[in-house]
Order: C-alpha cells, then sequence, then structure tokens
C-alpha cells in the first residue's frame, strides 16, 4: 500500500519541542569527571549545563544527540546509550520541551574537548567540583550517575573509561570513584583476575615512584564470545 503524503496531515493541538542532552563521563586516573558545557546564550547564558539542544526534523534522536555533542564539545565517535525521558512542564523557562537524555563513557585523552556554536566553554568537571547547572540537568545528571553504579556492577563498562593498559590498581582505583565506596584490596583483585579476562602484559608502570606494577590488558574478543554462551560478568 503506497502512503499517503504527509502534508495532507496537520496538528491542531499544541505540541512540546524536542530536545536531546548527552552525559559524558570520563576518568583521569584520579577522579571520575562529567564533560559541561558554559552557555553563550540565554537562558542560563554564562551557566553552566549539559552538551545538548533541539532535534531537527530530519534527525533521528541519535543523530541529533551525537551532532550537538560535536558541536558543542568537539567530541564525536563515541557509543552512545539512551537514558531516559524527562518532561516536567516547567523544565525549560521558553517553551515545552521534552529531553531525552543519553550518556556515555570515554577516555579523557582520546576525546579533547573544544567549544563551539552556542557554547563558551567545554570543560571537564569532579562530582565535588560541579557549578549549578541549568534547567533540570542537575536530575539528568543523577539518573546517569545511577545507571553507571548500577551498569558497572554487571557490565564491563568500566574499562571503557581506561586507557588499553593499566594497572590492577587503576581499576580498582576506578571502581571505588565509580561506585563511592571502597572495596577491599585482595577481594577485588581475586573476583576479577577469577573471571579471567584480562591479559597480564610483559610489561609494567614507567616513572613511577613506587615498585612498578604489571600492565593488564581487556580481553574484549574473549568477554563477547563468554557471554554468547551465557557468562555473567559481575563485580
Amino acid at each position: 500500500m503506497t502512503p499517503e503524503p504527509r502534508s495532507r496531515y496537520s496538528y491542531e493541538y499544541p505540541r512540546p519541542a524536542l530536545a536531546v542532552d548527552c552525559v559524558i563521563f570520563g576518568y583521569d586516573s584520579e577522579d571520575l569527571r562529567v564533560l559541561l558545557i558554559q552557555r553563550d546564550l540565554p537562558p542560563f547564558a554564562g551557566g553552566w549545563a549539559l552538551p545538548g539542544g533541539f532535534v531537527r526534523m530530519e534527525e533521528s534522536l541519535e543523530e541529533a544527540a551525537r551532532r550537538e555533542l560535536a558541536e558543542e564539545t568537539g567530541v564525536s565517535g563515541v557509543y552512545l546509550e539512551q537514558l531516559y525521558t524527562f518532561s516536567d512542564p516547567d523544565r525549560d523557562p521558553r517553551e515545552r520541551v521534552v529531553s531525552v537524555a543519553y550518556y556515555a563513557l570515554v577516555d579523557l585523552v582520546s576525546h579533547p574537548v573544544e567549544a563551539a556554536t552556542d557554547a563558551r566553554r567545554a570543560a571537564w568537571f569532579t562530582r565535588d567540583d560541579l557549578p549549578p547547572l541549568a534547567f533540570d540537568h542537575d536530575a539528568i545528571l543523577t539518573a546517569a550517575q545511577r545507571r553507571l553504579q548500577a551498569k558497572v556492577r554487571y557490565q564491563p563498562i568500566g574499562f571503557e573509561l581506561l586507557p588499553g593498559k593499566f594497572t590492577l590498581t587503576q581499576l580498582q582505583r576506578l571502581y571505588e570513584k565509580v561506585l563511592q565506596t571502597g572495596l577491599d584490596k585482595r577481594n577485588f583483585r581475586k573476583k576479577v583476575l577469577a573471571m579471567d579476562l584480562l591479559i597480564a602484559l610483559e610489561e609494567v608502570e614507567e616513572d613511577v615512584a613506587h615498585r612498578a606494577a604489571r600492565l593488564y590488558r581487556f580481553d574484549e574478543a574473549k568477554y563477547r564470545a563468554l557471554s554468547e554462551q551465557g557468562f555473567h560478568f559481575e563485580i
């Protein structure tokens, strides 16, 4: 059946604008960070917000999220996962706006940031030095943090925040930062190594004051193969 022309249809009632917002997490070996932009236009001109903007008529949600992220921060080529839809009628002072949020994990070294379009600046912030956020972006960030804390326990997404080669101490420190709790060193290492998903390298840390630790690499191919057989990752 040939579809009828879209132009035949019209809506006689008000409808909300559609936007996307992106929560981008990074890790610098010491702290978990989130990428923010300083807005150049009202509302909240000069304030800090998550990267995002309105969806164009010809775009899908993910296409809009990728475009806005690249335009406002220079970050591109990252895996985005849809988080949640935020639809409070008063969330945007301009008009009725529904936002679909996405989140991603990136390696800070591989994704330098550069502000553009309607962003004055783009910068990474730790959880402890976050400025007040525009719109309802504090609620969006909180939802993303909760999703990350839940998911990092049963999927190896934490490795996306680390460099390709890392020590077990660096891996444990990352999990402690994400989960916001201390972890027993012996039990953590025993559990991680028992899954047999790390490749021990013939390399150690360089330029460190303490005894150099062995470096490891995550075996993604083995993880995918085991997952197809019913393997469950759990920290």
